[in-house]
């Protein structure tokens, strides 16, 4: 059910309510640990705002009233300016949390898949080295996961952190899964093509693959 916005609630790019939300966990932090922060965790399964992003984010959501900052004293030899949510800023963010209509459907855009998509314009075996390639970074990116899952395990301020990391671990397995089969459907089309299979007929009559 979508809750009624308030009216006094500002319209806010989701990168303004990530960067809210890495504040809604314990502690002040610096735009440079938040960035390291999201880096860790929400670009396993959303994205990561650039470091400038963070900064103009930071000095929006000041200029709001949802998050305050102070510069450390002259006991540390480099000044930080370090930021922390306001009441205003959890109660906000808690609103917006709850507007599960707002979350919209995930988008998929997968570069890979794009190529494979073209492979009639590719060589077969730069096209298979490109998937070789993404199953190499998937299994990375899967041992970081397991590394953040890790970190955050047993904390219970990080509880709800470590479910979303679990969901991008089975993400990044069958994200493996998927692209192992593709490499497998490749070499399937490769093993036709050497046989002489016939071209597959055309659709409806017209010049693309589609009903119609």
């Amino acid at each position: 059910m979508r809750r009624k916005q308030d009216p006094g609630r500002p319209e806010l790019p989701p990168t303004a309510w990530a960067v809210l939300g890495l504040l809604s966990f314990p502690g002040e932090r610096t735009g440079y640990e938040l960035k390291k922060w999201a880096d860790s965790s929400l670009r396993f399964f959303y994205w990561s705002p650039a470091i400038s992003q963070i900064y103009a984010e930071l000095r929006r959501l000041e200029g709001l009233g949802y998050a305050a900052s102070e510069r450390s004293g002259p006991e540390e030899p480099r000044t930080k300016r370090r930021y922390a949510i306001t009441p205003e800023g959890r109660a906000a963010l808690a609103e917006w949390a709850a507007d599960t209509a707002e979350a919209g459907p995930p988008v998929l855009k997968h570069g890979v898949l794009l190529r494979v998509w073209l492979g009639h314009l590719a060589d077969p075996a730069r096209l298979r080295a490109m998937v070789e390639e993404h199953v190499g970074r998937t299994r990375e990116g899967l041992a970081e996961v397991r590394e953040a899952r890790a970190r955050a395990a047993g904390a219970s301020e990080w509880a709800f952190p470590e479910l979303a990391l679990r969901w991008s671990e089975r993400q990044h397995l069958a994200e493996l899964e998927l692209a192992e089969a593709l490499l497998a459907d490749l070499d399937g089309l490769g093993a036709a093509g050497r046989t002489g299979r016939a071209a597959v007929p055309r659709q409806g009559g017209g010049d693309a693959p589609t009903p119609g």
